[in-house]
């Protein structure tokens, strides 16, 4: 008499098939449900989207690290002295920047937390990372508000950073997932100096409003403009006739948290306090019906 055989999984719990490339649809589907399920749940109407290096570090941290590679100059070779020299005293120059994002996190956060609505307005958010991330979510979480960390797996692991909200507290597997989810809620995005993904992310968002592909008005400020100009010549495409000159104009340059506060204040409440759409009013109920 044979053994009964035992039950298999039902498909939904059936590891092995999920995490195959057969399985992809169903892991792709829940980065989209998951998320859309909790910020339904939390209230959350909209947001503005932080961005920047996750290498820059505070003032205080900044100084210790300039400190440490002082004391230990006899430990290494004098170009490589030279050198980390370099990059600590770079992290005190760009500490500013750190600060400054947590001062706008801050402005931010307390003025939309007194928005009378239904839902939570203008929530903080960031890629949930350190360094401007970080200080972005602890600007908002001292101001008392919640504020999102979209955190994504990574060959080197990047932790979420402790001011996160943990009920907004999300970590994704593909860069697609998590940046339709930076695009499809933000009514603002603030672009401080980064490197290669700060890029990618500003860029995407700029295509998404040059090409109407974007169902609301976002505000788009680019934070340092000392910083920027040296990266990227903007006038250039115009010059060469890649943009119009009027694609200029998606974008503000801003170099302190007050001004940056001010035009986020004033266009969010022009565009989307009051008198707006039930579309923009009903962003999550109405998700089927809208453009990412």
């Amino acid at each position: 008499m044979t053994d009964k055989l035992k039950s298999a999984p039902v498909a939904y719990q059936n590891e092995p098939f999920l995490d195959s490339p057969d399985g992809r649809i169903l892991r792709i589907l829940s980065e989209y449900q998951e998320p859309l399920a909790r910020f339904r749940r939390e209230q959350i109407q909209d947001t503005v989207v932080f961005f920047g290096s996750a290498r820059f570090q505070g003032r205080t941290d900044a100084e210790k690290n300039l400190t440490a590679v002082k004391n230990n100059h006899t430990a290494v070779p004098s170009a490589r002295l030279q050198e980390d020299l370099k990059l600590a005293q770079a992290g005190i120059d760009m500490a500013r920047y750190y600060e400054d994002a947590r001062k706008l996190a801050h402005l931010l956060t307390k003025w939309s937390i007194q928005i009378p609505a239904r839902r939570h307005r203008f929530v903080v958010t960031t890629g949930g990372g350190p360094g401007i991330m970080e200080a972005a979510n602890l600007g908002a979480h001292e101001a008392g508000g919640k504020t999102i960390g979209l955190n994504i797996q990574l060959p080197f692991e990047q932790h979420p950073n402790q001011y996160i909200t943990p009920s907004l507290n999300f970590q994704f597997h593909y860069f697609f997932m998590r940046k339709f989810w930076f695009a499809y809620l933000a009514k603002g995005l603030v672009i401080f100096p980064g490197g290669f993904g700060t890029m990618d992310e500003l860029f995407e968002i700029l295509t998404l409003a040059q090409t109407d592909k974007l169902a609301k008005k976002i505000l788009v400020i680019i934070y340092g403009s000392e910083y920027w100009n040296k990266i990227i010549n903007f006038q250039a495409f115009v010059d060469a006739g890649a943009v119009s000159p009027e694609d200029l104009d998606q974008f503000k340059f801003v170099d302190n948290p007050e001004e940056a506060f001010e035009f986020l204040r004033d266009g969010l409440t022009k565009y989307h306090l009051g008198g707006t759409p039930k579309k923009e009013r009903e962003v999550l109920p109405e998700i089927a019906k809208t453009r990412p």
